[in-house]
């Protein structure tokens, strides 16, 4: 579940709850948004991989429709995370670079997509697809993989949507695994449709303050 503040009225803000939609995605997608509605949620966040065995191929249609499908029930598609699950062999820190350029065109996609249904964020978690390689070093790594985020980065500023790199903890993967670490590769691309943001789970882990400073901080 993810909260998401938006502005009620001037000096005044309201939380929309959103459910991440692979808790229940065995159902199908209208069922889905059925029982979110129900439930009293107000948008759901997607799982692309939810969506099809293969989201790539997903049409500038289907996410037309999904986003009519959601209103029709009431809700928003208040954005998309688990980005690079399938298809299979996805990765931005892959020693070659073709397969490299296919990730970032598929995340570079998957922000069209986001724009299309209505989405105001993307969650790039994807811990698997972010290792350390043999025969490579960590810095290297963190190279290749803040040229996808950068690309990624472009074309969220362009579509007006933001592109959330997620710290997630050392047990997930190596390259970024705190909201510091997240900043500077924010900073590092220095575009705005990039930024970070805070994953509790994976924060307490990880974070050496406690949660509610780090998010001061």
């Amino acid at each position: 579940m993810s909260q998401h503040t938006e502005s009620a009225s001037p000096g005044s803000y309201s939380k929309r709850l959103s459910l991440c939609n692979e808790v229940i995605g065995a159902l199908a997608f209208e069922q889905q948004c059925a029982l979110a509605a129900a439930l009293g949620y107000r948008a759901l966040e997607l799982a692309p991989f939810t969506l099809t065995d293969d989201p790539t191929r997903l049409s500038d249609s289907d996410a037309l429709r999904i986003r009519t499908t959601a209103a029709d029930h009431g809700l928003a598609i208040s954005g998309l995370h688990w980005l690079l699950v399938k298809p299979a062999g996805f990765s931005m820190t892959h020693p070659e670079a073709a397969v490299r350029e296919k990730t970032a065109q598929w995340m570079v996609r998957c922000v069209e997509l986001c724009a299309l249904m209505g989405g105001q964020y993307l969650v790039h978690g994807s811990g698997g697809q972010r290792s350390v390689w043999p025969g490579q070093s960590h810095a290297q790594a963190l190279a290749l993989a803040t040229e996808c985020w950068a690309k990624a980065g472009t074309a969220a500023t362009q579509a007006g949507v933001q592109y959330c790199v997620e710290p997630l903890s050392a047990d997930q993967t190596p390259i970024v695994n705190t909201v510091e670490q997240g900043i500077a590769v924010v900073r590092s691309v220095n575009t705005p449709g990039l930024r970070t943001m805070l994953d509790t789970c994976s924060g307490g882990k990880t974070e050496t303050l406690p949660l509610d400073q780090v998010i001061r901080h």
